[in-house]
């Protein structure tokens, strides 16, 4: 049987000598075909990464949420009433909804930061604990975020972004423990953000952003009101109820109709995460099926080099069939020939994809992948491409591989 096999890829050699131009045509358009394909793919599966976490900078499933004025009457009360929200709110909703996994009350202020010479106007943030989680704000190497004693001792400590700190102190200077004043009153710096990726913020990027404990915010400011709070769920799935739960707790609590949306403005980001999704999922379909267009230009070249390869062995595949081959020794002989084919080309695109992609994941284009991503041939991207060159190898060799299986042998040898 091994010994048959080594023949056939021997024939099949000799056949490809006889057809060198046509057959490197061929090969060339399966290559072709290929590159598109994994490389669309890639590319598209490197974008979708870099928007998800470009999205994820101001935070990962998250509900922002205030106070508004209401739009429909409520228990004798008119419309038009502003819902002030106050920290107390906060502690609230987080005892009352079990599905709430953080919360925090948000107030900002732009202040002016000094370090010796240097002056910035900053905006600075009164939050609690859990913030950073909220927001995917990682304190740097040897740095912290506020904590639940700096809350509790209304401490005058302070957590900045790294562009902040790169403004105030030197890039990559070490400026935890520094004082610096804000409104003339000295805050000790207790971290500094690591460097992220962000393309959407409410009240500015975190990395010039300034973080303090909302108790000493509420001390030095002498507010009442919040300006937002911010939340997650435990599980994106519990996001929809812990929305209701929100209106339903402050309609009560505030005297408003719970089905008054106008009542809270509200950002709730899971939706457009799950925009992004269905999005990302229709373009990178889009994107195989233009790939896959491309690869069945190939599959016709190929099968018009089998369909020539059986007409000038129509004389062989009669002596075969006089002498006992079957049909389906005959089919598997095509089939084979044109899966080598098909391989040749595959194996060929895939060396010149992985080259591709090895370029572009190059350190050197580090601010390139910011905005296209850093292109991959995952496992999915590889199976996609296999299958689908599969299907055009089958394609492409089963109407010639039925016509010389089918050939009456004389027929064959009367040609």
């Amino acid at each position: 049987m091994l010994t048959y096999y080594l023949r056939l890829i021997g024939q099949f050699y000799q056949d490809m000598r006889r057809q060198k131009l046509r057959t490197f045509l061929t090969v060339l358009g399966i290559t072709w075909g290929t590159v598109a394909v994994v490389l669309l793919l890639s590319f598209g599966q490197g974008l979708k990464k870099q928007a998800l976490k470009n999205m994820h900078g101001l935070g990962t499933n998250i509900v922002v949420f205030g106070g508004n004025k209401t739009t429909k009457a409520y228990r004798g009360m008119g419309t038009g009433r502003w819902i002030g929200l106050r920290e107390e709110d906060g502690l609230l909703l987080k005892a009352s909804i079990p599905e709430m996994e953080y919360l925090s009350p948000e107030v900002n202020r732009d202040v002016t930061m000094c370090y010796k010479r240097e002056r910035r106007l900053v905006n600075c943030s009164g939050v609690y604990p859990g913030y950073e989680v909220i927001r995917n704000i990682v304190p740097d190497n040897g740095s912290r975020f506020i904590n639940q004693l700096d809350l509790a001792s209304k401490r005058r400590v302070v957590f900045i972004g790294n562009e902040l700190r790169d403004k105030l102190f030197g890039k990559g200077s070490d400026a935890v423990g520094k004082i610096v004043t804000i409104n003339s009153i000295p805050f000790t710096v207790t971290g500094i953000m690591m460097d992220k990726t962000q393309n959407s913020a409410y009240m500015g990027r975190d990395k010039d952003g300034a973080f303090i404990p909302f108790s000493t915010s509420k001390e030095i400011f002498g507010f009442r009101n919040v300006n937002r709070f911010i939340c997650r769920a435990e599980k994106p799935i519990h996001t929809p109820l812990m929305r209701i739960e929100i209106y339903r707790i402050l309609g009560r609590k505030h005297k408003f109709d719970p089905e008054d949306e106008e009542a809270l403005w509200m950002w709730d980001t899971t939706e457009g995460e799950q925009f992004m999704y269905y999005f990302f999922l229709g373009f990178q379909i889009f994107l195989a099926l233009g790939g896959s267009l491309t690869l069945l230009v190939g599959g016709i070249g190929v099968a018009n080099i089998m369909y020539v390869v059986v007409r000038e062995r129509r004389r062989e595949l009669g002596i075969k069939a006089a002498l006992g081959a079957t049909p389906h020794m005959i089919l598997l002989q095509f089939m084979m020939e044109t899966f080598l084919i098909v391989t040749l080309g595959g194996i060929t695109g895939f060396i010149l994809s992985y080259g591709v992609v090895g370029v572009f994941s190059s350190p050197m284009l580090e601010n390139l992948q910011k905005y296209i991503g850093i292109p991959e041939i995952n496992p999915l991207v590889a199976a996609s491409a296999v299958g689908v060159l599969g299907l055009v190898g089958f394609a492409a060799g089963w109407a010639p591989a039925r016509r010389a299986a089918n050939m009456e042998p004389v027929q064959a040898l009367e040609f």
